[in-house]
């Protein structure tokens, strides 16, 4: 019977102790430049891939395959659209066309590159960041942006998709 006692603890005491490590942290990483050279905002976004497929399953009511052998043309085209509705900036009080340029995977993380053309000086920034925050609320999407050596990052979550610089 103490036996029974013992190994039940035990049991119960490793359950319990696995149940704190598979609390998964929902985090994105992006990374706005300005190159006046090109005169062009160039933003790099790492996104979980898992994640993403989630994300956007959920918003088209279909399964998407990104960062797979399954992955479609229309699962690509959903992600651009999603990131449209989702990842917008505004320029000096004016709204920037988003480019999406490529995306690769690196391990499970999904790498997208966009640029937005046609800035020669930034007084203002206004960043809209929503991404997969639809879909988790605990999202935190950190965005480190560099303008003119300028270093500043911002924490975007469910209660902040709105963030403006000034410069």
């Amino acid at each position: 019977m103490k036996k029974v006692i013992i190994y039940g603890l035990l049991g119960f005491f490793l359950v319990s102790l696995s149940s704190f490590g598979m609390h998964k942290f929902y985090m994105a990483i992006y990374q706005i430049n300005f190159a006046p050279e090109k005169k062009m905002l160039q933003i790099t976004s790492r996104i979980f891939v898992d994640d993403c497929n989630n994300a956007l399953a959920k918003k088209y009511n279909k399964k998407v395959f990104l960062g797979t052998d399954k992955e479609t043309v229309e699962d690509v085209n959903s992600l651009k659209k999603y990131l449209a509705e989702n990842f917008t900036i505004k320029v000096n009080g004016q709204t920037k066309t988003m480019n999406f340029l490529s995306k690769e995977l690196d391990g499970d993380v999904l790498v997208c590159y966009l640029s937005c053309k046609d800035i020669s000086k930034i007084t203002s920034l206004e960043i809209h960041n929503s991404v997969l925050i639809d879909w988790q609320s605990e999202q935190q999407n950190i965005t480190h942006v560099t303008i003119l050596g300028n270093k500043k990052s911002i924490l975007f979550t469910d209660t902040s998709v709105n963030q403006v610089l000034k410069y």
